[in-house]
């Protein structure tokens, strides 16, 4: 294992070089509040770390992150154990997200689909059923971004290849939505 001084280094430069996409994380979070304030939901979904992260983002919408607002329309698609293993077991692990979309979402809904890698089966899939269906799809990408990268409509790779690095990085980066998301619904006194 490197020394913990190892890691807080690893951890600062990726989040340093995430300073270059500064513009990038403005511009999807203009889109996830344009989704919201047209009565669209957010979908979220992702594997181990990035399912955690997911539902992490979908709870501060839900609830609220740091300012009063009202409740806004989120849902992590990892959450429901029985969806999960019905669909796992009836059409396989790939489907899990993919059937959740099609029975749940909505033209103009909107799908974060978090993967490290970007070759998730699983998130391929449900990146491919939004596309179907006329979800607005942004990849919260790790690496080289993976398939997923040229798949969605809108992809944030954070350029670093340790898993933990780009969890790092993307909970940071849904932090920001939040606080973007919290000041466009903020309520006024």
């Amino acid at each position: 294992m490197p020394s913990i001084s190892a890691i807080f280094d690893a951890h600062l430069e990726a989040i340093q070089a995430l300073r270059a996409q500064e513009t990038t994380i403005q511009e999807l979070g203009a889109h996830l509040i344009t989704c919201l304030r047209y009565g669209n939901r957010i979908f979220l979904c992702g594997n181990g770390g990035s399912a955690a992260d997911a539902q992490h983002i979908a709870a501060e919408l839900v609830c609220r992150f740091e300012t009063k607002r009202r409740a806004l329309p989120a849902i992590a698609l990892t959450t429901d154990t029985s969806a999960l293993t019905a669909i796992g077991n009836d059409f396989g692990y790939e489907r899990v997200f993919a059937r959740q979309i099609e029975a749940l979402a909505r033209p103009g809904d909107l799908l974060i689909a978090i993967s490290t890698s970007g070759d998730s089966g699983n998130i391929v899939a449900a990146v491919e059923q939004a596309d179907e269906m006329g979800l607005v799809t942004i990849g919260l990408l790790g690496g080289g971004g993976g398939k997923l990268l040229d798949m969605a409509a809108h992809s944030l790779v954070v350029p670093a290849h340790v898993t933990a690095r780009i969890q790092e990085c993307h909970i940071l980066i849904g932090h920001i939505w939040c606080g973007m998301i919290d000041e466009a619904f903020a309520e006024t006194a």
